[in-house]
């Protein structure tokens, strides 16, 4: 299990009086293994949060999407999640290369209910592996250092929402991005996305803000 408190972390609780409790929260709450109804919450996700860290020490969060049960859980202490089709920055998957500690918040706004994780991830080209997830592009395999849940008094609760039209069908399949339509991206593209893109017609940036604001009415 990960130290959690460095010497910011005890000025801190010692100015506001919570060092007892910080101690008892790590010693109550913070384990290295999933417990068998934190495993059931992560395989019924739809999304979570993922933050990396990049070779000059610069944090990034990003958001994680799909059909529930894109992430799987293989054991208390391994879960694996796909690599969809994004944006060609490569920043989460760059900065796992480069630094392997990440962290992953999953939040369920309904009840409402939130688990943290944290571990070491790389990054899977196994052609049998990305396969189990229809869509994917690669694969990332975390192991977990530490998981814990967290207080969910301040998130807020919703009912649920439209999950989103691109995230991957059971086949793999999915609408292609209308932002790379947008002819002055077109040529940028890489050579597999650029054939689909042309198929669905050049939009103008403002063609593409239109349909981007009628669909948001």
């Amino acid at each position: 299990m990960t130290v959690l408190y460095g010497t910011e972390h005890r000025a801190l609780q010692d100015e506001r009086d919570t060092r007892r409790l910080a101690d008892l929260w790590q010693e109550m709450l913070i384990h290295g293994e999933l417990a068998a109804d934190e495993q059931a919450f992560i395989a019924a996700r739809d999304m979570f949060f993922l933050s990396t860290v990049d070779a000059r020490g610069n944090p990034t969060v990003s958001y994680k999407g799909g059909q529930p049960g894109f992430v799987r859980v293989i054991d208390a202490t391994t879960i694996l999640f796909p690599d969809y089709d994004g944006n060609g920055m490569c920043l989460s998957l760059g900065n796992i290369a480069q630094n392997r500690a990440i962290g992953l918040l999953f939040i369920d706004f309904e009840t409402p209910h939130r688990l943290r994780v944290q571990g070491e991830a790389e990054i899977s080209r196994d052609p049998d592996l990305i396969a189990a997830f229809p869509g994917a592009t690669l694969a990332v395999k975390i192991r977990i250092t530490d998981a814990f849940v967290n207080c969910a008094r301040y998130i807020h609760r919703y009912e649920k929402v439209e999950q989103s039209r691109h995230a991957p069908a059971a086949n793999g399949k999915q609408p292609i991005a209308e932002w790379k339509r947008i002819d002055l991206i077109q040529p940028h593209l890489s050579a597999t996305d650029r054939p689909e893109a042309e198929a669905a017609g050049a939009l103008s940036m403002d063609e593409y803000l239109q349909k981007v604001a009628a669909r948001q009415s």
